[in-house]
């Protein structure tokens, strides 16, 4: 004889257990989908911000560059969000702005950059970016950003613009302005270089087949200043670039190559190593590797980088002794690839 029917409360108890079990399978396989969301690296976030144009030839040159940087966070398939081109009845990117950054995570390995297009001000003791309505000065944007340990990138492209970098540098940043003060106060070019540059095959002047920071600030600089030759006008800007958080800044005229043979101070590091390994459009190579091995290779590369400085100062042998090593570790990393990064394809007897 089998076993009874269940019947009553037994049913009843049954039926709760086995919707207990199922409102425990969903959950964990929700569990397992968030997990694996939150698994996947985090893409590297840009926030453009577009200043009040004033002059109406003025905001068509910040559309044009907003632009070329919207085509390249597409093809690098990054997060982008833009703040100052919506309808002129949104007049607040002050607090736009503010919230933007507050909604960014602090913490982690992906990127941020902020990239301001428009006008600045200088009065003397504080430096200021124009929106459409309240304007944001350095001092506002030091204490937005003051919470944040990702790696950060802010390139200011307005007049005035050098006061923040003074108030912006830390580490972990590259901070890049398209003066070196806050008097130089006239409409920049920079800007519009610094926009063609990041997705230029001319601007990657390692040919690693991919353009740095770095190397976008000296072929921007580099052109800015031949604008200013070739319409015969007295320069009235010049840009800087900080990363190693000093909050001094280095000009593009202090860079041998890529390498800066001078310092603001004495026995001061010099700036460019963080920003020779912060790119915006990666490589296919360098998109091959996964979060760890790329970490492993940023350390390498500046390890390399710093390294050369020793050229001349240690015996010969020695120095192409720990330089091939260091080499070597690098290409391993990449070994797979058809492409190496710059530091391992560079002649190691420059």
């Amino acid at each position: 004889m089998g076993p009874a029917p269940l019947e009553g409360n037994a049913v009843r108890k049954f039926e709760f257990r086995i919707s207990n079990f199922i409102c425990l399978g969903i959950f964990f396989l929700a569990l397992a989908a968030h997990a694996s969301v939150n698994l996947t690296p985090d893409r590297a976030t840009v926030i453009l911000v577009i200043g009040a144009p004033g002059e109406p030839e003025y905001g068509s040159n910040f559309v044009r560059q907003a632009s070329l940087w919207q085509k390249a966070c597409a093809q690098a398939n990054l997060r982008e969000t833009t703040i100052g081109l919506s309808a002129p009845t949104a007049t607040n990117d002050y607090e736009e702005l503010k919230q933007a950054l507050l909604l960014e995570p602090k913490e982690g390995t992906s990127e941020l950059y902020l990239v301001m297009i428009g006008h600045g001000t200088f009065d003397g003791k504080e430096a200021r970016f124009n929106l459409r309505g309240p304007d944001v000065s350095a001092t506002d944007l030091a204490a937005w950003l003051q919470p944040f340990r990702r790696p950060l990138a802010v390139i200011d492209t307005s007049s005035s613009s050098a006061p923040f970098l003074n108030k912006l540098s830390a580490t972990n940043r590259v901070i890049i302005t398209a003066t070196r003060n806050g008097n130089e106060q006239n409409f920049t070019r920079f800007g519009q270089y610094f926009a063609e540059s990041i997705t230029s095959t001319d601007a990657d002047l390692d040919k690693d087949g991919q353009v740095s920071l770095l190397e976008a600030f000296l072929i921007a600089s580099r052109q800015t200043s031949e604008f200013y030759k070739v319409e015969g006008r007295l320069a009235t800007e010049h840009a800087l670039i900080d990363d190693n958080g000093d909050g001094l800044g280095t000009p593009a005229d202090w860079f041998r190559g890529l390498r800066a043979f001078k310092a603001p101070k004495d026995k001061a590091a010099v700036d460019g190593l963080f920003a020779q390994r912060f790119f915006l459009l990666r490589s296919e190579a360098e998109n091959k590797l996964t979060e760890e091995q790329r970490k492993k290779a940023d350390e390498i590369e500046r390890a390399v980088i710093q390294y050369r400085e020793k050229k001349g100062k240690v015996p010969e042998e020695e120095y192409y002794r720990e330089l091939e090593k260091m080499l070597l570790e690098l290409a391993r990393l990449y070994e797979t690839n058809s492409a190496l990064p710059s530091a391992a394809k560079a002649n190691p007897f420059e």
